[in-house]
């Protein structure tokens, strides 16, 4: 067979039923070793990529796979390359091409480049799915793509030289991650080149992260000659500037420790664009614990940056493995942008992330820069693989990381009496903010007033009673049924609302928007009284100011956290109010309530007469750190190369990338039929419709974000069995008659797990 006869892809036309010229396999071969290539050269490992990409499809000259890729009828065609073991395979053979070409470890890494590239980065051992497995049964399936007429050019490549981080052990599985993210976003691109030609007219157009840098420090200008001449916007300025001094300092690791209402966001991200113009960064990252928030971060850098500027990307609605299609691969996020919004549950499960729609983005971190808002949110369980990541994404990759938080956690790291290292942390993170305790005096705007007693407990009925005597005031509660049960509680007089996770985005968002009115009102005189109920998702950074907060037992980062949604602008001629109270229920179990009971260790112990000071904060994370293990499931041994005869190169990518959950019950994102006031119809129907025409379109999954929900597996699998979810467009959809006006996703209480009701 001539070689122009073989194929990679083909299509069909959506509207005559005609097929596309199919798209040559030594053309998609070629494109995408160049495209990986190019990548892979920020690291400098550029001739890597380009092998990869150029035997990542050589399976594909199999007769087999011709045969089938030709044979298969329907829209299934298009989606034959996507590989399935029930399929004719094509990844294992340029695997054992590259065992050949190059003996011993460089062979192996390319190896498993190549055999992840669609089902993602395989374990060593393990099951059928395991490398070792696959390369010991996939001789017929190389030798039959060997008997295909292949330009010799294609199968040759010079062995690169290994590059720093790949000759340590600890860190060449996150460089071939890296190289792993090089060669998928690059077959991504090319396959949508052929696919849908007319999108990649599209790329490219965003601004550059250099010309966005004096379109922000105008905003900002103009912004700071426009405040009020407050002794607050005073210090909030001076913060201000000094990030932007900071920024000529040498990449690195730094943290920014300013109390909640300090304006730390637009410091931080003053910090990172001043930074990013003097040493040539790509991007920015902004990570957020929660999605609760990302809306609102997203909407003030798009204020001061521009509609198009900013990427919002949640972890709710990515799709699963064992669903991809082409149209769902195509639709996965490459991060090509210069400012991306993100959560840490996506920017770190992507980093340890072997599956190809989650790993795609990984390259465009190198020579980025990551700000983790609310730092202190890093799953302490976690703390040893992230924090080893982020430090040898610094070393090796360019990355400078931001910790910006009020209440800095313990990530340095841990050693014994004898100096002997317990836990690897971070090394030589510079602090911004020089006098971070000073400063806690200064913006001090807060009286906390902590339970005389810790173990005296009150019910929701004794405290909706206290409540009632306030006239606005914020109630911050640990669980989505606890904000519910007190809500029903309170008297209907005045304005009352719920804010809790079960809400999707666009709910919130108007809700949030409908308090801050509220808010001015009666700022601006109105007695109208405002009660709020929420979880403790409005503590993370959501720009509300009540004179009274009341907060439910809980680590004293939590309380921190609430006392910024008090006298956040220091309008009180006297100091806010922040009243902790002990419901009759502890948190959940595990790290929540493990936070709750050392703020009470320590409120017995006489330690927390200033709560929010830094010694007492320095006090609570050193003790919370010794609650438990900082590399919980082991995924640094899972991820550590190990060698031996018969394995010149062992990695378990897969199970650590399994263990490596930030949240216990791994999430499932449903949308859900939220209709905005002055619809006649939720728009979710409309756009779910787009997508059963073309599942590629990333901005409709953009849309659909903001009316998605992230539920706990268990609920949403119970929920789906008595038929209150379906599935449309490859997405999860709550019927209209589980999403209530004030709730959100609603089910029978005795559908809720504990694990349910957190956020």
């Amino acid at each position: 067979m001539n070689n122009l006869d073989y194929v990679a892809h083909v299509k069909q036309d959506d509207y005559s039923g005609d097929w596309h010229e199919p798209h040559r396999l030594e053309e998609h071969l070629r494109k995408v070793a160049k495209l990986s290539a190019s990548k892979a050269g920020t690291f400098q490992s550029s001739g890597w990529g380009m092998a990869a990409g150029l035997w990542h499809d050589l399976g594909k000259y199999r007769g087999a796979f011709q045969k089938y890729i030709r044979d298969a009828s329907g829209y299934e065609r298009e989606n034959a390359h996507v590989e399935n073991p029930q399929r004719v395979t094509h990844s294992t053979a340029g695997a054992i091409h590259a065992i050949n070409q190059w003996p011993s470890v460089p062979g192996y890494i390319t190896a498993y480049l190549i055999a992840g590239h669609h089902a993602g980065l395989p374990d060593w051992s393990g099951d059928r799915g395991s490398l070792q497995f696959r390369l010991q049964g996939a001789g017929p399936e190389y030798s039959e793509a060997m008997e295909a007429t292949i330009p010799e050019d294609l199968l040759t490549a010079i062995q690169p030289d290994v590059p720093e981080p790949a000759r340590n052990t600890d860190s060449i599985s996150l460089w071939m991650r890296l190289l792993f993210s090089c060669l998928v976003d690059s077959d991504f691109l090319d396959t949508e080149s052929y696919m849908a030609p007319e999108r990649v007219s599209q790329r490219g157009q965003l601004p550059k992260l250099s010309e966005l840098q004096s379109v922000f420090f105008e905003h900002m200008n103009q912004l700071q000659k426009a405040a009020d001449d407050t002794p607050l916007n005073r210090t909030r300025k001076s913060i201000f500037e000094t990030c932007q001094r900071s920024a000529a300092e040498p990449p690195g690791i730094f943290s920014l420790t300013v109390p909640t209402g300090g304006g730390k966001t637009l410091a931080s991200l003053g910090f990172a664009l001043e930074h990013a113009r003097k040493h040539g960064k790509s991007r920015v990252i902004y990570a957020i614990p929660f999605t609760s928030i990302i809306e609102q971060n997203a909407a003030v850098f798009r204020e001061f940056l521009g509609e198009e500027s900013v990427l919002e990307h949640h972890s709710s609605l990515d799709v699963d493995p064992g669903s991809e299609n082409a149209g769902s691969r195509l639709a996965a996020e490459n991060w090509d942008a210069p400012l991306i919004v993100t959560t840490n549950v996506q920017l770190f499960e992507s980093l340890f992330a072997s599956r190809t729609s989650r790993c795609r983005k990984l390259h465009n971190l190198v020579n980025s820069i990551v700000i983790l808002d609310e730092a202190q949110q890093i799953p302490r369980d976690f703390h040893e693989p992230i924090t080893r990541a982020m430090q040898q994404m610094s070393e090796h990759f360019g990355v400078t990381w931001v910790l910006c938080t009020a209440t800095q956690p313990d990530l340095g790291k841990q050693v014994d009496a004898f100096g002997s290292v317990l836990h690897t942390g971070l090394d030589n993170v510079r602090e911004i903010i020089q006098e971070p305790a000073a400063l806690a005096g200064e913006l001090k705007r807060v009286n906390i007033e902590m339970p005389s007693d810790p173990d005296e407990k009150i019910s929701w009925q004794d405290l909706s009673q206290q409540l009632v005597k306030e006239d606005c005031v914020l109630v911050v509660v640990n669980k989505r049924q606890d904000a519910r049960a007190l809500y029903e509680l309170l008297p209907g007089s005045g304005d009352l609302y719920h804010l809790s996770a079960n809400m999707c985005a666009e709910h919130r968002s108007r809700i949030l928007a409908e308090i801050r009115h509220k808010l001015s009102e009666r700022r601006a005189g109105s007695e109208r009284p405002l009660r709020v109920v929420s979880t403790q998702l409005i503590e993370a950074g959501v720009d509300v100011d009540f004179p009274v907060v009341y907060r439910a037992m809980a680590g004293l980062d939590s309380i921190a956290q609430a006392a910024g949604r008090c006298n956040r602008e220091g309008r009180l001629p006297n100091h806010g109010r922040v009243v902790v109270f002990q419901p009759e229920q502890l948190p959940p179990p595990g790290f929540l309530r493990q936070a709750a009971q050392v703020t009470r260790k320590l409120l017995r112990s006489g330690q927390l007469n200033e709560p929010l000071s830094p010694e007492a904060i320095q006090a609570f994370f050193s003790d919370l750190n010794t609650q438990g293990d900082r590399d919980k499931h082991a995924i640094c041994g899972l991820l550590k190369a190990e060698s031996s005869p018969d394995a010149p190169l062992a990695i378990q990518f897969r199970e650590a990338s399994d263990k490596f959950r930030l949240i216990d019950d791994k999430g499932i994102g449903v949308v859900v039929p939220f209709c905005p006031e002055g619809y006649e119809e939720t728009p979710v129907d409309q756009w779910l419709a787009m997508l059963e025409q073309d599942g590629s379109w990333k901005w409709v999954h953009r849309k659909l974000q903001r009316y998605s929900v992230t539920l706990p597996e268990s609920l949403a699998k119970q929920l789906h069995g008595m038929g209150a979810i379906y599935e449309r467009a490859g997405k999860f959809v709550v019927e209209s008659s589980h999403y209530h006006p004030v709730w959100g996703v609603q089910a029978p209480d005795s559908l809720i797990p504990a694990e349910s009701t957190v956020i």
